[in-house]
């Protein structure tokens, strides 16, 4: 049975008259968050591995004691990777199930909607585990969220100066672009483009792509011409596989360039480990802590799913961040959850990490009105105005069928690179 703040509250001055609360009746207190992730289309891969990830953050908080005596739950629906149906699953947990928050998308694709149709205009909070189109700030900066909306990863704005970069250091300066025609892909290619020229190379031609078509031979001869050295391709595994198996028998260079979704099991298995040797890609980096420590040795146990998913790390920390944002509120008002998602950061505070111990630590600070500073898988992070947050990026390569790190651009190595380009 679920009950908001005010009737837990009722019911527990009710059993102290009657003599008390038993930890059964305790444990009937229950606090919704809704949850719209990518479950299953082009992003399902993600989707499963942050859905899994917020789960695995509620049950660290529930086991430390929960939130003011109740139980964070997720009630989780699948987008199918789709706008549409997001903005229906979105209305149905906030207009029917009054959550408080929504965590999700995935993809900027899905976020968006969500946002506008569905959180902004009803002011509720949303955060978003992975969604990076600098879309979401402007729409922040133009006051279309109603500054509800939060980011757990760095944007596109950055991730394309940051692989332009990395491109051009691998000797990779003529190059063709294949991308998903959607903001994510338009943004990414975008700012790559900018900073990819100011850099010396060559685009020789950028082809955008519909999702899920059963073939891409098109796009690809289109992507051929003009004698390029290697492919930059913006995807998700499934497309991105495809397009680049067809790629490969067309008989283009086996030189890709990829975007941080590329980073996949999934895909390199699909194309075939022998022919991605030379592939590299940019990821939002990590600054490792003890959460990421605590991450990497417990979520494969707990998911059966690699902590490297790129959504998994980041995912874990929305869902604490919103847990111990929701305790921090005393309430389920989602005006009083965001100004409390600052403070749960709160660069004064205890450093608080992951796990059931730490969590016990944290939510015994925020009892005693102490400030406290989530330090997360992802690494320390603060917001802007904006939701936003900045961060390094790791840069890696494909070697034998593996994912390795070869090196990292820091926060300040962008922003070097971004006042240089303009």
């Amino acid at each position: 049975m679920k009950h908001t703040f005010l009737a837990a509250v009722s019911a527990l001055a009710l059993l102290s008259v009657q003599g008390g609360l038993t930890a059964a009746q305790a444990a009937d207190c229950t606090i919704p968050v809704g949850v719209v992730m990518e479950l299953t289309g082009p992003a399902g891969e993600y989707g499963q591995a942050g859905a899994k990830s917020v789960e695995m953050a509620f049950r660290d908080i529930n086991e430390a004691g929960g939130v003011n005596g109740c139980k964070l739950v997720t009630d989780t629906r699948d987008s199918q990777s789709q706008g549409n149906v997001a903005v229906d699953a979105a209305t149905q947990l906030v207009q029917v199930k009054k959550v408080p928050v929504v965590i999700g998308g995935i993809i900027s694709s899905v976020t968006i909607p969500i946002l506008t149709s569905v959180t902004a205009p009803a002011k509720v909070v949303q955060v978003s585990p992975a969604s990076s189109s600098p879309t979401l700030t402007a729409l922040g900066r133009d006051g279309k969220t109603n500054g509800i909306f939060f980011r757990t990863i760095t944007s596109d704005a950055l991730q394309g100066v940051a692989a332009a970069k990395y491109a051009v250091d691998q000797g990779l300066k003529k190059l063709s672009i294949i991308y998903v025609n959607n903001d994510f892909g338009v943004n990414m290619v975008k700012e790559f483009s900018r900073a990819y020229k100011a850099l010396g190379g060559e685009i020789v031609s950028a082809t955008p792509y519909n999702e899920k078509q059963s073939s891409y031979q098109s796009e690809v001869t289109a992507a051929l011409g003009g004698s390029p050295e290697g492919l930059y391709l913006v995807s998700y595994p499934v497309d991105g596989a495809t397009i680049a198996r067809t790629w490969i028998s067309q008989g283009g260079p086996q030189k890709f360039l990829l975007n941080d979704g590329m980073n996949s099991t999934d895909f390199i298995e699909a194309v075939g480990a022998d022919y991605l040797n030379g592939a590299y890609g940019t990821s939002s980096g990590t600054s490792p802590t003890k959460s990421t420590a605590y991450f990497n040795e417990n979520y494969k146990a707990f998911s059966n799913i690699d902590p490297s998913n790129p959504a998994a790390d980041r995912s874990y920390d929305a869902g604490a961040i919103v847990g111990l944002a929701i305790a921090e509120a005393g309430s389920q008002d989602p005006a009083k959850i965001r100004e409390a998602i600052y403070k749960v950061v709160d660069p004064n505070g205890t450093p608080i990490y992951a796990g059931k111990e730490e969590f016990a630590k944290a939510l015994k600070l925020i009892k005693e009105g102490k400030p406290i500073r989530y330090e997360g898988v992802i690494g320390p992070v603060t917001f802007d105005q904006y939701g936003d947050i900045t961060g390094p990026f790791r840069l890696w390569k494909i070697t034998d069928g593996k994912v390795t790190t070869t090196g990292e651009m820091t926060t300040d190595d962008v922003a070097k690179l971004q006042a240089q380009i303009k």
